[in-house]
């Protein structure tokens, strides 16, 4: 029994030590949908559209006398799969896993939008890196909670996420799942955090693979599903998600046989320094000289492989790759399935916003059954209360201990899920 007892622990730690390094899986996923032939060609022809819409951006910013066109918050549909956790399996797992799958959400919320608690580390070290700014995309990420494909057994105003399903069945698309920025989140092994296609497809059902430890943020975590470190604040999402949107590594070279430094394209963006390799653990800002002196290595990019804890930016270039490439695809997405908030939305006000971190949730009507949840910018869960059979048009919120900073609130009916942000000085 102890000679077992020790193989199994020995093969664990293997297994963990093998995952300390992050590894990506888009490369050579790609390399499969480049032999094939169709696959390609779909490839090429999204490239081409892209590229129509990034030199409009490009056109549009190097234009002295220009006005910005008013920008408008893209709502993107979610749908997280575990196909791994039976249907059978216990209310108590498969909401810890809901949770899990909003901990992550709020995460890239709070990625995408540079509103990110360690987004501030940045005024300490952008001296090393004359040029280059923050990328902000606009986006709001939403996981689905309406009008869901038949023969899903979900239910309205119940959240798109699924348990036991034959979702790809190992592969890396369902139809059943167009529309919508799909998350499946399955035991890949110990050679990959996850993959994603570089200039996904949602209208094909195409999604974002996950390993089982590096899905969530850390403080939230299920029976075989803990984010697990130096991969537990939900960056490889980030990072994987970056991919779908058409962001190549920081470290891509043409050449394949050089150093990165004697390819001929980089990542193609100009604002991200050129690096000779990619960057593992946590690298001091401003310590790793770049391809073209004296530029350094941009180790915090999200598209490079530094650990969680350090990374925590995108450039202003690739927002505006990102912005391009979704340009092109917004039409794809259901915005069917995300809930018509409108009613809920101005039915809640919260105030004073900012607050030392006691607030007023007020309501102009009456909701009977509601529940709150309040994350912080790692996604980890800072309150949480049901409201039942509630006849009061004010709830008094008051965040223990909290840190000034940046928090999402989550408020939920039968009707609809809405997430306002609040502020705490």
């Amino acid at each position: 029994m102890k000679i077992k007892l020790l193989l199994i622990v020995l093969f664990v730690g293997l297994q963990f030590s093998n995952a300390q390094q992050r590894t990506c899986g888009m490369e050579a996923h790609m390399e499969e949908v480049m032999a094939n032939p169709i696959q390609k060609a779909q490839y090429l022809e999204r490239q081409a559209k892209f590229q129509i819409e990034y030199q409009k951006i490009l056109d549009e910013q190097a234009n002295p006398n220009r006005v910005a066109s008013p920008q408008v918050t893209m709502k993107i549909p979610v749908a997280v799969h575990f196909p791994e956790v039976p249907n059978t399996s216990s209310e108590t797992l498969k909401n810890c896993l809901r949770n899990l799958a909003q901990s992550q959400i709020n995460v890239i919320n709070a990625d995408y939008n540079a509103v990110n608690s360690d987004i501030s580390n940045w005024s300490t070290v952008s001296f090393f890196y004359p040029g280059v700014n923050l990328g902000n995309l606009d986006v709001q990420f939403e996981i689905a909670t309406q009008n869901h494909p038949a023969g899903t057994g979900l239910s309205n105003g119940t959240v798109a996420v699924t348990f036991g399903t034959d979702f790809l069945n190992g592969a890396d698309s369902d139809f059943t799942w167009s529309g919508y920025m799909n998350f499946v989140v399955r035991d890949e092994g110990n050679q990959i955090l996850g993959y994603s296609p570089l200039a996904g497809t949602p209208a094909a059902g195409q999604t974002v693979v996950m390993n089982t430890f590096c899905f969530g943020s850390v403080g939230n975590g299920c029976s075989g599903y803990f984010p697990s470190a130096p991969f537990n604040l939900g960056r490889t999402v980030t990072h994987e998600l970056g991919h779908f949107f058409n962001l190549n590594h920081t470290f891509k070279s043409a050449n394949p046989n050089s150093t990165n430094c004697g390819g001929a394209d980089s990542d193609g963006i100009a604002d991200t320094p050129k690096q000779a390799a990619s960057t593992y653990g946590c690298a001091t800002p401003g310590s790793i000289s770049a391809c073209t002196f004296p530029e350094k290595v941009l180790s915090m990019n999200y598209m490079d492989y530094s650990d969680d804890a350090c990374m925590y930016m995108f450039t202003v270039g690739q927002k505006n790759v990102m912005q391009a490439y979704l340009n092109t695809i917004a039409n794809q997405f259901n915005q069917n399935v995300l809930a018509n908030d409108d009613l809920i939305k101005n039915n809640f006000s919260i105030s004073p916003n900012p607050n030392k971190g006691t607030f007023e949730l007020q309501l102009i009507d009456n909701v009977t059954n509601y529940s709150i949840q309040i994350f912080d910018t790692s996604g980890r869960v800072v309150f949480e209360n049901e409201y039942i059979q509630n006849t009061s048009l004010s709830q008094t919120i008051t965040l223990e201990a909290a840190s000034s900073g940046i928090y999402f609130v989550s408020i939920k009916s039968k009707d609809a899920i809405i997430t306002k942000k609040i502020i705490v000085e």
